[in-house]
Order: C-alpha cells, then structure tokens, then sequence
C-alpha cells in the first residue's frame, strides 16, 4: 500500500490566503479559483456558503468561480443528482501517480494550508498571530482529508458521466493524461469507516513543524527522501523536512512505521 500526501486548496499564489480552521475544528479546505461551471456561493458549510465565508476572512479578496476537487465533502446548495465523491487529476501530476504505480488500495491523504479563525461581531476572522501559541494562530501545513482508491477511471467517455465534476469537462478530457479516482466503499485500515471523508483539526495531523514557517514539516523517517517516489530533496535548513518547489503529488512507499502513522492520524 502507498500513501499520497496530496497538496489542495488555496496557497499563497492561488487563492492568496489560508483555508479556515472554524471554531468546532472543521478544517473547511478552499477549492482553487478558476474559470469552472461552480462558483464559490454553490457550496456551502452550514448553511452558509464558500464566497460568504471568504468575503469575512479575506475581506480585501473577491472569489467567483471554484474548481471543486477533491469533491468528498457532498455540501452543494443544490443537491446533484447521482452524486458521487471522486478525486481527478491530470497532467504532470497524474503522471507521477501514473509512474509511481500508484492503484486501488492506495490512499491518499490530502492536506493544505490552514489557520484558525474565531467569530467576531463581524463574522470570523483569522486568530491573530502568537509565538507562546503557534497551533492556534499561525500558518499550518494539515491533513483534512483522506480516501482510499477503489478505482481509477481514464476512459474519458466515462469520466464525462461524472457531469458535476470538474475533471469530466472538455477542458480535461481532451487531454492526454486525465484520470478521476473512486473511493472504495470502506476504509481497509478501519472497516468500519467509508472509504473517503474528512478530518476535523488535531495537532496530529498537522505537517508542520512547531515553530517553523508551514512548509517545514516534522521530520518523520518514512516521508524521507529514501522513502518516496521520485528525485525529491530535503531542502530543510538544519532541522525538519521541506520538499521545495510547486508540487502536488508525494508518493511515499508503505512500511510498518509509515501505516501506523497513517492509522494515528485517520482514526
């Protein structure tokens, strides 16, 4: 079994500014800006939707369209009709997968960049920053989400049946490398949990390393270089691990040390 720390969701030049970390630890991941038939007032957390929430956090910011992706949260304002979660990628980054070998059973555990936010009289607002209280206040690398493979579609005649979802339009399915990824029904790890879903907010599941920028992340043994897929470089000035450059895909091969952590941080 490989894992896949998949990086989604706002970063400093798409989107420009944390995705939340709400008060009851909901870990509200912000799908990328682009030009899709979803705009950010299509979906919605708790009843109020993306572009609502944004406009209080990132009041200087506007937001339109959305690429929803991984679509594992089922949270739009108009319920779609044959609705399934499903993770597509495409390009470079799918053909890293590709090349990996990544297949059903794998897992993908997706993170991103997030930071605490507290309701104020004028909606939420992000916590202001404090050393003597880095979880709760600064810029955070964290695990939101997870979903183990059950199969991988790359037939574009039947990825376009899946009509909601971002991947399955003529923008990219008439691309040479495009897949959409299906959860399996459970979780092998924790058979009694679906097979996708996601996390609310614990130290455990945050990469980054206490005290250092978000991108410096705990220096785990199995998430060193040796241990994943590709000429990849810990960067890390000193203590820590980064992994330097724009990527989305880190494929990492399993071992007993590696599963274990995984299972710590799902259940």
């Amino acid at each position: 079994m490989k894992i896949i720390l998949s990086r989604k969701g706002f970063d400093s030049s798409i989107g420009g500014c944390p995705s939340p970390i709400l008060p009851d630890g909901t870990l509200l991941s912000m799908p990328i800006p682009n030009d899709s038939d979803t705009s950010f007032r299509d979906i919605a957390w708790n009843g109020v939707n993306y572009a609502d929430i944004l406009n209080q956090i990132c009041p200087n910011k506007r937001f339109n369209k959305c690429h929803v992706d991984p679509d594992i949260r089922n949270n739009r304002v108009n319920t779609i009709k044959g609705w399934m979660p499903a993770f597509g990628q495409s390009g470079s980054a799918q053909g890293i997968l590709s090349n990996a070998g990544v297949e059903t059973g794998d897992i993908f555990l997706f993170f991103g960049w997030f930071r605490q936010v507290e309701q104020t009289d004028k909606g939420y607002s992000f916590v202001p920053k404090r050393k003597d209280n880095f979880y709760h206040s600064c810029d955070l690398q964290v695990i939101y989400g997870y979903m183990q493979i059950g199969e991988i579609i790359t037939d574009q005649e039947r990825i376009k049946k899946y009509y909601w979802h971002p991947h399955s339009s003529d923008v990219y399915t008439c691309r040479k490398k495009n897949a959409l990824y299906i959860p399996s029904d459970k979780l092998s790890l924790y058979p009694d949990m679906k097979g996708y879903g996601t996390f609310k907010f614990r130290e455990d599941r945050v990469l980054t390393m206490e005290g250092m920028s978000r991108a410096k992340w705990n220096e785990y043994e199995f998430l060193m270089p040796e241990h994943v897929y590709g000429n990849k470089k810990n960067c890390a000035k000193g203590k820590g691990l980064y992994y330097a450059g724009i990527w989305q895909e880190l494929v990492v091969n399993e071992s007993e040390a590696l599963l274990d952590w995984v299972k710590s941080v799902i259940i």
